[in-house]
């Protein structure tokens, strides 16, 4: 493995508009190319929208929804890959021949499809049909795997991953800035962000607080450090149907350091240099290692009835 260059990219998508989002998904993928990128990375269901997707019917979900690879938006993106000699990643809801509905997320270069992964814990929409397998595949001979928002929050999930050899975790989400049980939690309001010339300071408060940001400095490092990984977070800026997001896409390396991040108010991303050392020097591959599986295989594998997430039908719903 040699070192090179990724680039997590946040940007306001418009909800269902797939020729936009993709136009804005274009402009970026130039914009990280032309920074000597080789990778970049979208959110999740970037192409499509996601949080609109609470009020569709699963007719509505199968027009939105595309075959994959053979569908518009992977063709649009392997020749957005091709032109500017970038891989890119990005999300959009996916069926099936048999009308099963997937929240899906796709690797893309100049070829074509790389990988694709279904998203294993869906919600927003009750017709989307859970993942049922891990996705690990190679970019620049590193081993890399995807685990889409809410699968991160199962932690079983990420260490699985990781023993199935990623080096390297895009987690793509559309996160933050919603209700929880949690304290400090809850919408923001959207004046703020239309307001966010005249007062950046009342805006930059509330996506940097319990809210937002400083919920997810609570728990993303720690599944690059516990890991041992590159980790690869990609989150929308701005209004997402009727619900404000805060953006925060950032690169994390296995000490659980953030090694770039966005933090303006606009469609942009930010690069980092990924080295293979780290994966070796930091302490979650000693842990790794360390592990005594024979002691708790029986716990963690145990059968148990998993509850479904609930699913967002209306604003006033919790997360």
């Amino acid at each position: 493995m040699n070192k090179f260059k990724i680039s997590t990219a946040q940007f306001e998508n418009k909800s269902g508009d797939k020729n936009y989002n993709l136009s804005i998904i274009e402009k970026l993928s130039e914009k990280a190319s032309k920074e000597g990128s080789n990778v970049i990375a979208f959110h999740e269901c970037s192409i499509t929208g996601y949080t609109f997707a609470r009020q569709l019917s699963k007719e509505q979900m199968l027009d939105l929804a595309e075959f994959i690879p053979e569908g518009q938006s992977i063709l649009k993106l392997k020749k957005i890959a091709n032109k500017f000699d970038i891989i890119i990643l990005a999300g959009l809801f996916e069926k099936d021949k048999n009308d099963n509905l997937f929240n899906a997320y796709v690797c893309v270069d100049k070829n074509g499809l790389v990988a694709k992964y279904r998203k294993l814990h869906p919600f927003i929409n009750p017709y989307l049909t859970e993942g049922k397998a891990y996705c690990i595949f190679e970019i620049h001979g590193w081993k890399c795997g995807i685990l889409i928002c809410y699968d991160n929050n199962v932690i079983e999930n990420v260490r699985a991953t990781t023993l199935l050899g990623a080096n390297i975790i895009f987690m793509p989400h559309v996160t933050m800035c919603t209700p929880s049980t949690r304290p400090g939690s809850g919408f923001i309001d959207p004046k703020l962000w239309e307001n966010r010339e005249a007062d950046p300071t009342s805006l930059r408060l509330e996506f940097d607080g319990m809210k937002g940001r400083d919920w997810l400095m609570k728990w993303l490092p720690a599944r690059a450090y516990d890991n041992g990984v590159y980790v690869v977070f990609s989150n929308p800026i701005g209004m997402d149907d009727d619900q404000l997001k805060n953006g925060c896409s950032m690169i994390i390396d296995p000490f659980g350091d953030i090694l770039a991040e966005c933090c303006i108010f606009e469609d942009s991303l930010v690069t980092a240099t990924i080295t293979p050392e780290k994966l070796i020097q930091a302490g979650g591959h000693r842990y790794i290692k360390a592990r005594k599986p024979e002691l708790y295989k029986d716990i963690i594998g145990q059968n148990h009835k998993s509850e479904q997430t609930v699913v967002w039908l209306n604003t006033d719903e919790k997360k």
